[in-house]
């Protein structure tokens, strides 16, 4: 691939606007988010009547960052108005995702752009508590959202009568205790609740009957945070960008092998092909063989889907889902058959076991993919994977299944020459394992364009 130094038009079609402060002195300050203008759209939109900012979202078009794309002002529509009962809002900030890593960046360069969108999205939902339930494991980011926090209380941006405007709101930021399953929402609200993270069955919808039983809205940190821009510069200006069905910018998390690892903030609709132009390609001497539009859960593609548009519609006729976001690149070296089972082993380790085909099913999955991957399977344990992808996809609480069966099914559509390879050759011998590690080599970086976010 060209470095972004050859193709100067690609350029523009990065749109820093949640990354436009990150690579300022102390970008996570108070003081450096008012002076880029931080904190203008809640004085905005306490000015404003709830049921109003509840339509500007859904004008807008912002569907949701964290997975599923459901259109976020619809969800908040759901919140039954005059019920007497207190409304929660929580911000799912627990991304565990395999190849996910765009909230914690967020969270760590500017936080404040999340606890502003916080306070704005409560107050269109008339919330008087909000919970901000964070990954425990990076404590990092837990201290640096609990600074801002404490900073918006002292600002006067947070507590009783915000702003004169009468209206009060306490963020409780809670760290999670490192479950997998806690990332799906009615698991997370058990957590919050105090006790074993498991999915609840639906319905009542946590819309109706969510945190303490109460009507509750979840959303993912990426959909709040890109509340406060849209209160400030309008539903018009933020529908410009991206697609017709699919609105907006977004954050787009690139790894594996890769020449410019990280995150590129991008309209929706944008190419993997654009994406690697941008990043500086697969990495030198290699080729694309596949990747995860949304990370581990999502149906893999192959080089065939290079100028597929990246947004919900897109990647959904590609015959995947466009998930987190995670766009994990893996070269020719890679053994599909490895890089399945190690998905799978994680699904297994984190299954909360509530459900018997995901409970058992990942467990089976695993039995079957190591003897593939020694090299001493059958051409039976191929559809045997297949039957229990059927008996696992949509028969349980959650999508913890649906994932697991995702990747396996996609990697033997596209691969299934390397599973029936696993009946008579061991995948270390096809795809020496040492090859794909990275940086095996003195890493070869391209400079960052603007809006590109390195680690």
């Amino acid at each position: 691939m060209s470095s972004p130094a050859t193709e100067p038009p690609i350029a523009p079609m990065l749109t820093p606007v949640l990354t436009d402060t990150w690579d300022q002195d102390r970008s996570w300050t108070l003081d450096t988010y008012e002076s880029a203008g931080g904190y203008r759209g809640l004085r905005s939109a306490l000015q404003s009547e709830p049921d109003d900012l509840i339509e500007l979202i859904k004008e807008s078009g912002l569907r949701g960052r964290g997975g599923a794309g459901f259109p976020t002002g619809m969800k908040w529509g759901f919140i039954p108005q005059g019920d007497g009962k207190p409304h929660y809002l929580v911000v799912n900030a627990d991304e565990s995702e395999p190849g996910t890593c765009k909230d914690i960046p967020l969270m760590m360069a500017a936080p404040h752009t999340l606890v502003e969108g916080v306070i704005i999205s409560s107050y269109a939902i008339r919330a008087r508590h909000a919970f901000i339930y964070v990954r425990g494991e990076v404590l990092h980011v837990l201290r640096r959202l609990q600074r801002a926090v404490q900073e918006a209380y002292l600002a006067g941006h947070l507590g009783r009568d915000i702003h004169g405007s009468g209206y009060d709101l306490d963020i409780i930021v809670h760290a999670g205790a490192g479950a997998y399953i806690c990332g799906e929402e009615t698991a997370l609200l058990d957590s919050l609740e105090g006790r074993r993270g498991q999915p609840r069955l639906r319905p009542p919808f946590p819309a109706i009957a969510g945190l303490y039983a109460s009507p509750t809205v979840i959303n993912n940190v990426e959909s709040i945070a890109s509340v406060p821009v849209i209160v400030d510069k309008g539903a018009e200006w933020f529908a410009s960008m991206g697609t017709e069905k699919s609105k907006g910018m977004t954050l787009y998390s690139l790894s594996g092998h890769v020449v410019g690892p990280g995150q590129y903030e991008a309209p929706l609709g944008i190419t993997l092909r654009q994406l690697l132009e941008l990043s500086g390609g697969v990495r030198r001497g290699h080729e694309l063989k596949f990747w995860t539009p949304g990370g581990s859960s999502t149906p893999i593609l192959t080089a065939d889907h290079l100028d597929v548009p990246i947004d919900y519609e897109g990647i959904g006729a590609a015959g995947s889902m466009l998930g987190t976001k995670a766009l994990q690149i893996f070269d020719e070296t890679t053994s599909v058959v490895r890089t399945t089972l190690r998905w799978v082993e994680f699904y297994k380790h984190e299954s909360c076991g509530k459900c018997t085909p995901c409970r058992e099913g990942s467990w089976w999955m695993v039995q079957v993919l190591r003897r593939l991957e020694a090299g001493q399977g059958t051409e039976a344990d191929i559809d045997t994977l297949l039957d229990m992808c059927d008996n696992m996809a949509g028969r349980s609480f959650c999508a913890l299944a649906d994932g697991t069966a995702a990747c396996v099914q996609s990697a033997v559509q596209h691969f299934r020459d390397e599973f029936v390879a696993g009946t008579h050759t061991p995948a270390w011998e096809l795809f020496p394992y040492a090859a794909s590690v990275l940086h095996a080599e003195p890493p070869q970086r391209v400079p960052a364009p603007v809006g590109a976010v390195a680690p």
